[in-house]
C-alpha cells in the first residue's frame, strides 16, 4: 500500500506469491535520486550443518503492516530518503527464493545504504513475522538476534521503533486452580502481537481450544 504523505510501498504477500523485484525497484526510482540500495533475503540450503528444505513464514498481518510503516517513518527521521519499498512473503519459501526485499532511494548513497540496513535489521528484530526452518530431519521456529547486536554496534536510539522482541508460542496447555481446589478449563493459546497505546507491540493471548480440566480435590468445599 502506498502512503499518501510518505512514498512508501509496504506489502505482505500471501502464500505462493513470489516477490516481483522489478515492481519494488521501479517504485523507488526517481530522476532526483542518485542511489538505490536493495536487500534480498533468500533461503539458503544449510544451517549449522543441517540441510534446509525450505522456510515457512507466518504473520499477524495488520500489526506487521503497522510496524513496517513505523519503521519506514523512523528511517525517514534519521536519513534523507525519497522512497522505501518493503515486501515480505508468507508461507513456504524454497531454497534460493527471496522471502523479503527492501529497496530505498535517496539523493546520495550513504543515506540509502544506511537506511536499507536499518529497515531490514528492524524487520528481523521486531515485526510480528515468524520463521520456521524446515530441515531434512526436522523443523524449528527461529528467533532473530539482529536487533540486540545492532544496538551494541551502532548505539542508535531506537525507542521510536514499533515493536518489542517477538515471540510465537505454537501450542501450550495451561490450567489454573480454583479456590476450592479444582481446575479451571485448560486452554491452548497462541501468542501473537497486539498494539498498545503508544503504537508498540506486546504479546496477545488468543484462545485456540478449550478442554475441561480434572479436579485435584473435591469441587465441593464441604464434602
Amino acid at each position: 500500500m502506498a502512503n499518501e504523505q510518505e512514498k512508501n510501498l509496504i506489502e505482505i504477500l500471501e502464500e505462493n506469491n513470489p516477490i516481483d523485484i522489478n515492481k519494488y525497484t521501479n517504485y523507488v526510482q526517481s530522476p532526483q535520486c542518485g542511489a538505490i540500495a536493495t536487500f534480498y533475503g533468500n533461503t539458503r540450503d544449510t544451517f549449522d550443518g543441517k540441510t534446509v528444505i525450505e522456510l515457512r513464514y507466518e504473520a499477524y498481518v495488520p500489526m506487521a503492516i503497522r510496524c513496517l510503516t513505523s519503521i519506514c517513518s523512523s528511517a525517514r527521521s534519521l536519513w534523507d530518503l525519497n522512497a522505501i519499498a518493503v515486501a515480505h512473503r508468507l508461507g513456504p519459501v524454497s531454497v534460493g527464493e527471496t522471502s523479503v526485499f527492501v529497496a530505498v532511494s535517496s539523493v546520495h548513497r550513504v543515506d540509502a545504504l544506511d537506511a536499507c540496513k536499518f529497515v531490514i535489521d528492524e524487520i528481523k528484530a521486531s515485526v510480528p513475522i515468524w520463521k520456521k526452518e524446515v530441515y531434512s530431519n526436522g523443523e524449528v521456529w527461529k528467533e532473530n538476534l539482529e536487533f540486540l547486536e545492532r544496538r551494541q554496534e551502532v548505539g542508535k536510539d531506537l525507542k521510536r521503533v514499533c515493536c518489542k522482541p517477538k515471540v510465537k508460542v505454537e501450542e501450550e496447555v495451561v490450567a489454573a486452580p480454583l479456590k476450592n481446589g479444582c481446575c479451571r478449563p485448560k486452554v491452548k493459546v497462541d501468542v501473537v502481537a497486539a498494539p498498545v497505546e503508544n503504537g508498540c507491540c506486546r504479546p496477545k493471548v488468543k484462545v485456540v481450544e478449550e478442554e475441561e480440566g480434572g479436579c485435584v480435590e473435591s469441587c465441593n468445599p464441604n464434602p
